[in-house]
């Protein structure tokens, strides 16, 4: 068998989901997923670290070794290894392993390996809930298409926090726990989200008045981008079809192709 003729196979397994040989490794790609992520979850429990910690260390190791050799065999079977190691899944899986050897140099570093669930969005290629990866797609488009209006609107937001703040931080004053113009925003900030995490309040009768105003105004805040997205998510839903299948692309590794698609779309290259 040929190099190129072992990298295809090689792509067809790892990349896709499709053939029974790509599904399995999947599937067995998210099971060493998820165990690695309920490891470091147990080692950072006291009690169990005392009397397994060398066990959950020598498993973080060999799953991360493992996950090294997965990532290095990614980058071999793409025709062009950067089109893989620049893309999403391509840095969540490269940060999925930099943590444990990063916990050589820094200590503690390696709770960071948590980072491994987001490896976890691959699931959907692998149940076939493409139509949940075509609605995910969607949202990305969505967000991107509506990223100008929801910064004009934060804009405003900031501004709004801002004055309302400083209007708290003269009407309150250091006594009543508004020490400064920022603990004054941090207060407006937490109001207006309708957290009220309640560590400060406001004691006069204007203050109250002002807070009261502001938490009204919050609830009208959180509706606008949300109105934002579904405006754009719904005009997503009318243009484009969402399709099913899994194919990546080996060159550039595009992977929202048509259903019906024999040549990738962006590049050219055969599927």
């Amino acid at each position: 068998m040929t190099y190129g003729k072992t990298r295809k196979k090689l792509h067809d397994i790892i990349f896709e989901a499709d053939t029974p040989a790509g599904k399995w490794f999947d599937i067995l790609l998210l099971i060493a997923i998820l165990l690695s992520v309920v490891v470091v979850m147990l080692d950072s429990v006291d009690s169990l670290n005392i009397k397994y910690g060398v066990v959950f260390y020598y498993i973080e190791w060999l799953l991360t070794l493992l996950f090294t050799i997965e990532y290095v065999l990614r980058i071999i079977a793409v025709k062009k290894p950067s089109s893989y190691i620049f893309s999403f899944y391509g840095i969540i899986d490269f940060l999925a392993i930099l943590p444990t050897y990063l916990s050589l140099f820094i200590t503690g570093s390696h709770y960071l390996i948590v980072i491994r669930i987001l490896r976890l969005l691959r699931v959907f290629r692998v149940l076939k809930l493409m139509r949940y990866v075509g609605a995910a797609n969607n949202l990305r488009i969505a967000l991107k298409q509506s990223q100008g209006r929801i910064i004009v609107f934060f804009e405003v937001v900031m501004v709004l926090v801002v004055i309302i703040g400083s209007m708290m931080y003269l009407i309150e004053g250091p006594e009543n726990g508004f020490t400064s113009i920022p603990k004054a925003i941090y207060w407006a900030i937490v109001t207006v989200t309708t957290v009220g995490y309640g560590d400060i309040a406001p004691q006069t009768v204007p203050g109250q008045t002002l807070a009261s105003l502001l938490m009204i105004t919050g609830y009208a805040i959180i509706a606008v981008p949300t109105g934002i997205i579904t405006v754009e998510m719904g005009k997503m839903e009318k243009q484009k079809k969402i399709s099913s299948n899994t194919q990546v692309c080996r060159n550039c590794g595009y992977d929202q192709h048509d259903d019906d698609a024999i040549y990738c779309k962006i590049c050219g290259e055969k599927l």
